[in-house]
């Protein structure tokens, strides 16, 4: 199975930290690939060939990821999946695996931790709300998050929108308490 890519949509924000923050600004980015839907309009038993297909799609946006965001400097990540009206809420599940994500956890150096995600059937202009976690330990409090991803003209009824976004620390002034993003072990061993 093919996963024929539309179109491309990047959304960046930027967030000042405050005086009382200390820390770096709060840099999003949000890459999502608007694909025609490859299971069709039909109910599927077995998706597992657009699982497989899922792999190309993630790394291809893990090339364009670095474009925008320094790979290093990502902290928090999650995943999320618009299906057009004409699909089936799985269709975006199936494409949203381990196998899509690989690659992106590869481009950023191998994150440990769970990737947080969530789908739903929609039409253009349909937001969701990607959350965040940090990538190395999901039990850090400061990186829960979120970022709103809207598209105008997708999903169309035959598409789907793969979405993966990324941000480079924690909420503006996390004040939660809990385990502390700079205790955290990352993939190659350093704090």
């Amino acid at each position: 199975m093919h996963i024929e890519i539309k179109k491309w949509f990047v959304q960046v924000e930027s967030s000042p930290a405050t005086e009382n923050d200390g820390g770096a600004d709060l840099h999003k980015v949000a890459i999502a690939a608007i694909v025609k839907n490859p299971f069709g309009c039909g109910a599927q038993q077995d998706l597992s060939a657009g699982i497989r297909a899922s792999a190309d799609v993630g790394a291809e946006m893990a090339e364009r990821l670095a474009r925008y965001m320094d790979p290093a400097s990502v902290q928090s990540y999650g995943k999320a999946g618009l299906v057009g009206v004409a699909g089936e809420q799985e269709h975006a599940n199936a494409l949203l695996t381990t196998t899509f994500a690989t690659p992106l956890r590869d481009a950023l150096h191998g994150a440990l931790a769970w990737i947080p995600s969530v789908t739903k059937v929609g039409g253009p202009a349909c937001s969701i709300d990607v959350p965040l976690a940090h990538k190395n330990a999901l039990y850090v409090r400061s990186h829960y998050d979120a970022m709103t991803v809207n598209l105008a003209d997708a999903p169309r009824p035959d598409e789907i929108v793969l979405i993966f976004a990324v941000a480079n620390r924690g909420r503006i002034s996390a004040r939660v308490g809990g385990l502390r993003a700079e205790d955290v072990v990352g993939a190659d061993g350093l704090h």
